[in-house]
């Protein structure tokens, strides 16, 4: 029998306005923005609103409001009786992932995000480090190309996130993330597009964030997921809470293999993938990389009532 996967969007997807279609329908999520803006001290929930944009694009900002969405729609599906059999998240989407599995409670879900994008801003300043997708070359070639950039002394640049698909995204110091994307065009790229971000997540540059993550991650519970979830640093899955708080640790300054973790999943079962939180970046993957599932996302009321028509025998609610 098909399995469902649930699936958690990270940094990228957010636009003013989101999550206000949730909050007017569903009591259950107009409470979860009540909370976060009472965890945060400020009103995140107006800025998920109303924005503006720029605001909403500051890291430190972005994670908890991705957070806080992702949050949102799900305690809408869960309390609903619909539930995974598996969960991932991509990048910042694995806390959300977390989150509704119930290793972490969202208050210190929302805490831990916040100083994760204050370490990770922190890590390289602003303006001098870059992140972009390469559309239509191998991942082989991508890294060769990158090594090589590096290599020159033109500073770090290397893949970030195996998004699969034909996308790969490189990210390090600007100069070298910009020389390695003409030199990936001259090798046949189809597009290589600067990505809306503020720092380059997923490197090496971004260590002395981990470092710093790491003591924030040990100061808080962790208990043991109620389905498995697909971790982005091995794309393979984790039940326990030490194993999750581990996953997370080491993630900050390592790729993303998330063609590996789709693929994974789909080895395991997952017939439908459900994407829970803000846009559709996530179904467009899957839809890439696993053709022959299913594939839908929850962001609206609308999402909500479609996994109740596309799950008519849900797993127990994990609510």
């Amino acid at each position: 029998m098909s399995r469902t996967a649930f699936l958690f969007p990270g940094q990228g997807s957010q636009r003013p306005g989101m999550g206000r279609a949730l909050r007017d329908a569903f009591p259950e999520s107009r409470a979860v923005f009540e909370e976060a803006d009472d965890v945060l001290r400020e009103s995140l929930s107006t800025l998920c609103f109303e924005g503006p944009e720029e605001d909403l694009r500051r890291t430190r900002n972005t994670q908890p409001a991705m957070l806080t969405v992702s949050y949102a729609a799900w305690r809408a599906v869960a309390v609903r009786g619909a539930g995974p059999d598996m969960a991932a998240g991509h990048s910042l989407g694995e806390y959300s992932a977390l989150v509704a599995l119930g290793g972490l409670s969202f208050a210190d879900a929302l805490r831990l995000t916040r100083r994760r994008a204050e370490f990770m801003q922190e890590a390289v300043p602003e303006g001098e480090g870059a992140m972009a997708a390469v559309l239509g070359l191998s991942a082989e070639t991508v890294a060769e190309v990158a090594s090589e950039v590096t290599g020159r002394g033109e500073g770090l640049v290397e893949p970030a996130n195996f998004n699969g698909g034909g996308q790969v995204v490189i990210g390090g110091h600007t100069a070298a993330v910009s020389a390695a994307g003409e030199e990936l065009k001259a090798r046949g790229a189809r597009r290589v597009l600067p990505l809306p971000v503020s720092a380059p997540f997923h490197t090496r540059l971004m260590e002395p964030a981990a470092a710093r993550l790491s003591a924030e991650l040990d100061a808080i519970p962790f208990r043991d997921l109620a389905a498995p979830l697909w971790t982005n640093v091995d794309a393979a899955p984790v039940r326990t809470g030490a194993q999750a708080r581990e996953a997370l640790r080491r993630q900050v300054a390592s790729p993303v293999r998330w063609e590996e973790t789709l693929r994974g999943m789909g080895a395991a079962g997952a017939g439908a993938f459900v994407e829970i939180g803000q846009g559709r970046v996530l179904t467009g993957m899957v839809r890439k990389v696993l053709p022959d599932a299913s594939a839908f996302a929850v962001s609206d009321p609308a999402g909500v009532g479609r996994v109740q028509e596309l799950l008519p025998e849900p797993v127990a609610s994990l609510s």
